[in-house]
Parts: structure tokens; C-alpha cells; sequence
């Protein structure tokens, strides 16, 4: 008799593991996509800021043109498979700038294309970088 009772108890534990699993898994899941999806972002976040940084650097050089700067951010954002980024040069053409005067740098891009997973099912958010640096 008491065999019988601890087999029943042993079935019932393992009824109870099932439905534990299946009320956790959709948490786990959504941490473990979730975790994937806010590193995408510090990436692409991060990605921006060296791209502005490094044009805002190339344009301070004092003989260097904005298509220079341009295409050294550009690399930047190609080598890290960055889409749909715009670069922008708030103050003006480059050339024009004399020195000591400011140079800002600024570069764009689009969230749901740069998304690993998500991006069709979350909406849209453009991060932007903005880099200020002086004229040599």
C-alpha cells in the first residue's frame, strides 16, 4: 500500500513540473529575446558614436574636406553592417571652417532595420549620435 501512494505522488510531481515549464518558458524566452534586442541597440548606439566621432576627428584636421569625413564615418558604419544611416554635418561645410571653430557631427539611424529579431514587430526609433570638436 504505501508503494502505491508514493508511485501516485511521483506522477503528480512530474504533472506539476509540466505545467511550472510551461508557465516559465515564455518568461525565459522573452529575457533571453529581450537581452538580444537591448544589446542591438547599445551596439547601434555605440556604432554612431565612433562613426560621429571618428568624421568630427577627420573634419578637424585642418586640410581635410567633408567628403573625406564623410566616407571615414561611412567605414566605420559599413564595417559594422550599420543600415539606413545618415551623416550630417550641423555646422556647414567643413572647408569653410576656420580654426578653432567648431565642428559637429552628426550621424543617424534607424532602429527597426538594424534589429536582429524585432525590428518589423517594434516600433521605430531613430538613435542619433552628436559629436562636437574644434577645428585644428
Amino acid at each position: 500500500m504505501n508503494l502505491a501512494k508514493h508511485s501516485r505522488r511521483r506522477r503528480n510531481r512530474r504533472g506539476l513540473a509540466a505545467v511550472e515549464f510551461t508557465i516559465c518558458l515564455p518568461v525565459l524566452a522573452l529575457l533571453v529575446f529581450g537581452s538580444i534586442e537591448a544589446t542591438a541597440f547599445i551596439f547601434l548606439k555605440q556604432s554612431l558614436h565612433v562613426a560621429a566621432y571618428e568624421g568630427a576627428r577627420t573634419a578637424s584636421r585642418g586640410s581635410s574636406t567633408q567628403a573625406e569625413s564623410a566616407a571615414r564615418a561611412r567605414a566605420i558604419l559599413d564595417s559594422r553592417d550599420i543600415r539606413g544611416a545618415t551623416i550630417n554635418f550641423v555646422t556647414g561645410d567643413v572647408a569653410s571652417i576656420q580654426r578653432g571653430d567648431p565642428i559637429i557631427v552628426e550621424v543617424a539611424a534607424p532602429t527597426n532595420v538594424n534589429s536582429p529579431l524585432a525590428g518589423q514587430w517594434i516600433a521605430n526609433r531613430t538613435l542619433t549620435s552628436r559629436v562636437f570638436m574644434l577645428k585644428e
